[in-house]
């Protein structure tokens, strides 16, 4: 007989309050190089929202589990795994438009995937740290290859990838500079941050050319889009780098860029082992910790969507994170 496990499913494409329902679901068999983890805590990105509004309906079935950030407790191995055993503590993204996600009490991941988790942070925190820390990874290390001594202009910096980004930035040995509101240029200063500008208040790119004394940034890491997307080359250095997450919904007109000999990276991230166990030895050495701005049950993961979504209304710092082993 197989087992079940508690699920909020996405059932329907819409708002927040009324697309997940609380089911029991069985438990997925578990291959051969594949791990069954028993989720302790996941956290929200904005994927999560974009496709639950259905902005990526083509890519999705429903019903179905979504949510791509896990931080367990192994339970069962694959026949065969020798990289692990049961007991061990691991976090990791689940691939993305493919299988089950992170929204339950049990999750089975191909192990190529998992990596240990870092043993000086809570789940909580693992768990707001694999997609958001892997893709900044990816952004800064892989794509725009940030050189120590550069400077670099973090979008967002008071989010939950801005503020990891600030973070991972300045243990490369970057200047950092990020747009905030007032409220938060303390909390983004003591994530590291040299300069704050505020975006409400001043043009970001008058801001930038004031600061670096009309050189521009090396690198400018967009986690917005729109505007702030195609405004960016006119903040950049020659030879700059802009680095998006953000897809672009319509044609953009970038002629700045061409004038800077710019390069332009668009990440959407891929998983591995790799990008965490380089992020752990960042947590572990003490220069990266992940920031929490709100933990929530299993049970009101309509509430968390609608948290994320409207961060900027609730004043949100940092991640929302689940709280799946206290889910009632």
């Amino acid at each position: 007989m197989s087992q079940t496990m508690k699920a909020m499913v996405l059932t329907r494409f819409g708002d927040a309050a009324d697309s997940f329902e609380m089911r029991d679901v069985a438990v997925p068999a578990v291959g051969p190089r594949q791990v069954r983890v028993r989720v302790h805590a996941t956290a929200l990105n904005p994927l999560d929202y974009q496709i639950r509004r259905g902005d990526y309906a083509a890519h999705v079935s429903l019903p179905t589990i979504t949510g791509h950030d896990v931080s367990g407790v192994i339970e069962e191995i694959g026949s065969d795994v020798t990289e692990f055993r049961p007991g061990d503590a691991v976090y990791y993204t689940p691939k993305i438009f493919s299988g089950w996600g992170s929204y339950a009490e049990q999750h089975v991941a191909d192990v190529d995937l998992v990596g240990r988790k870092p043993e000086n942070i809570s789940h909580l925190e693992a768990a707001s740290l694999t997609l958001a820390g892997g893709t900044v990874w990816e952004a800064f290390v892989t794509r725009a290859q940030l050189a120590m001594g550069e400077t670099i202009l973090i979008h967002g910096g008071a989010g939950g990838v801005g503020s990891l980004a600030i973070q991972v930035a300045k243990a490369m040995g970057a200047r950092v500079i990020t747009t905030a509101r007032a409220k938060d240029h303390a909390f983004v200063r003591q994530l590291g941050a040299d300069e704050t500008i505020d975006f409400t208040s001043v043009d970001y790119v008058d801001a930038v050319q004031e600061i670096t004394k009309g050189e521009g940034v090396n690198v400018v890491f967009d986690t917005i889009g729109g505007d702030t997307l195609t405004r960016s080359p006119l903040a950049l250095a020659d030879f700059g780098r802009v680095v998006s997450l953000v897809d672009i919904a319509s044609p953009q007109n970038l002629i700045e860029a061409w004038g800077k000999n710019a390069a332009y990276h668009f990440v959407f991230t891929r998983q591995n082992r790799g990008k965490l166990d380089a992020l752990t030895r960042l947590v572990e050495r003490g220069q990266v910790k992940p920031v929490i701005g709100a933990v929530l049950p299993l049970a009101r993961m309509g509430d968390a969507h609608e948290l994320l979504e409207n961060g900027a209304r609730h004043s949100l710092r940092g991640k929302v994170a689940i709280d799946v082993a206290g889910a009632q």
